[in-house]
């Protein structure tokens, strides 16, 4: 009697230490992107340094696919762009009709530059020799093709005037690398793994985003900020390239603990250097850039975080 009586204490103990877990999943974006390696770097600092975290990493189709994914209770944490999250919250855009007013931002991390690639073969310059040519917009509903969208707009151009592809980073690169498209916009963090790896294998060119187009773009959609690719960013990228960037960012649920909240940024802060190991754009990582570009309102767990650190007032 004594030893089932020991056996059945020991199970509720191992089932009481299986309910303290706190599980949470990442959603990121594609493999070839700058959010996946981020994401699993995230999650083995938040398993390392907050007790009983189980955190896990998982590859979507980024922005809005992570946004759906939140809002059905499928994800805790979402990479996102910030334009995609402000469409997001207030319910335009590509999200029209479609308010989600429980997101909410916890940090903002570096700035996602807008890469519109092109095969040097194609001979495509400018934006305006993207007409009838064969491009990858990015994956349907993502916050790349949203970018695309807009940024075609500013030029005078709408995806009438292209032979339009809805690929993600590794297919649009692996798609040029065969000559099945001419060009590809991509949206993330410089350098990204899927040009980098199509710039050792084929020539290709960056086509700047600058002048009358991008004055246009900012004036219409004020997330927009122009950036600077520079030479050597990619294998045969011999000069700088003006193009324009948005914001990547945190985001999660208003119902997420916001002591648990409060946590997994103090312990982000804290291990940075994990951070920076899994991608370059982990150095633009601060506590002091965390609220650029913030375009939803804060969960409470950061923004208890944020005053505490000074960068709120």
């Amino acid at each position: 009697m004594k030893k089932i009586v020991a056996i059945v204490f020991g199970l509720l103990l191992v089932t009481s230490a299986f309910a303290q877990q706190q599980f949470i999943t990442i959603a990121t974006g594609g493999t070839a992107g700058t959010y996946f390696p981020l994401g699993g770097a995230l999650a083995e600092i938040w398993n390392k340094n907050i007790a009983r975290m189980n955190a896990t990493a998982q590859a979507t189709g980024a922005s809005i696919a992570n946004i759906n994914l939140l809002k059905g209770n499928n994800v805790d944490i979402i990479f996102t762009q910030n334009d995609v999250a402000n469409y997001s919250y207030n319910g335009t855009e590509l999200l029209k009709g479609q308010a989600y007013k429980d997101l909410r931002g916890l940090a903002g991390l570096y700035n996602e530059t807008i890469q519109l690639v092109a095969l040097e073969s194609s001979g495509i310059k400018t934006i305006a020799d993207l007409k009838g040519k064969k491009v990858s917009v990015g994956a349907a509903g993502s916050g790349t093709e949203a970018n695309a969208r807009q940024i075609l707009e500013s030029a005078g151009l709408s995806y009438n005037d292209i032979r339009v592809q809805y690929l993600s980073f590794a297919e649009s690169a692996n798609n040029m690398k065969d000559g099945n498209i001419d060009a590809a916009f991509n949206t993330a963090g410089i350098p990204t793994a899927a040009i980098q790896d199509l710039a050792v294998s084929k020539k290709m060119v960056l086509v700047p985003i600058d002048g009358d187009i991008a004055a246009k773009l900012m004036a219409k959609y004020p997330f927009y900020a122009l950036q600077v690719a520079p030479a050597g960013t990619y294998q045969g990228q011999t000069k700088d390239v003006t193009t324009v960037a948005v914001k990547s960012m945190l985001a999660a649920s208003s119902k997420l603990s916001a002591d648990l909240v409060y946590k997994m940024l103090e312990t982000m802060y804290n291990n940075t250097e994990r951070l920076i190991a899994a991608h370059a754009q982990g150095r633009n990582i601060t506590i002091e850039s965390a609220l650029e570009g913030m375009s939803i309102p804060l969960h409470p767990g950061a923004e208890k975080f944020f005053r505490e650190k000074g960068v709120l007032k």
